[in-house]
Formats: structure tokens, sequence, C-alpha cells
């Protein structure tokens, strides 16, 4: 069980990982190892996610969020598959607990009456810029 916060825990068997050869520092390395890690979370499916978290978690992950509603991860900052995959767990945790964050209601607010008096007053000034532009007079020539 992964502990997100005191009411929400991620069972081990939600997630997967599969790894794969990273590309970057690591010299030979990186042609022999797979240390990259593609972490899987069926965000739709899952069980531990409460209804309002599973929502906002879709709507934060955006692009890592399949069709099916499966969040992806992909780590390979790291040279060692086990940073990597710690890494992966570290951003999974991280977006769950962004999401679990209800949003403070936004109150609506009203402009202040010198505030709406220094935009007229710089909309009169822009008019004013605006109606002394024109035709040039050639009444010299």
């Amino acid at each position: 069980m992964i502990r997100v916060t005191h009411t929400i825990g991620i069972d081990e068997d939600e997630i997967s990982e599969e790894f794969v050869r990273a590309s970057g520092p690591g010299g030979q390395n990186v042609n022999k190892v797979s240390t990259a890690v593609k972490l899987r979370f069926d965000v739709a499916g899952s069980p531990s996610l409460p209804d309002d978290v599973r929502e906002r978690l879709l709507r934060i992950a955006g692009k890592r969020v399949t069709v099916a509603g499966v969040l992806i991860i992909h780590a390979r900052r790291f040279r060692t598959q086990k940073r990597n995959r710690e890494d992966a767990r570290e951003r999974l945790i991280a977006l769950v607990r962004r999401a679990a964050k209800r949003p403070r209601p936004r109150k609506r607010t009203r402009p202040t009456k010198a505030s709406r008096e220094r935009r007229l007053r710089s909309k009169r000034r822009r008019g004013e810029t605006k109606r002394h532009r024109g035709r040039v007079d050639n009444s010299d020539d």
C-alpha cells in the first residue's frame, strides 16, 4: 500500500511498471540495460480514489492519460532502474496529492470605484489620441 494522504492509499496491485531502454547518459550501459521505467496507473478504474479526486487527477494529468483513463509516467532521469522506479512513484504520489487538494471556491468581487475611474480616464485619453489622428492639412501648397 502506497500512502498518498491520510485518507488515500494506492494498492501496489493497481500499479504496473515496465522497464525499457533509456536514451541519455549511461555509456555502453544504455544499449544493454533497461533502466527507464514506464509506470501505468488506471485512474478511471481505481477503487482507491474518491470520485472528486479521480476527476481532478484526470484533468491535471492532461496528455499523460490515455483515452481509457490510464495514467502513464515515463521516468528516465537517472542511470539506475531503482532510482527511476522511485522517481516514477514519487511523481505519481505528487500528482494524486495535488488532485486531492480541493480548489478554493472563487469569491466574486467588484472593481473599486477608483479602478473604474482609472479605466474610463485611460479610455478617454486613448480616444483623444485617436481623434487627433487623421488627414494632414496641405493648405501651404
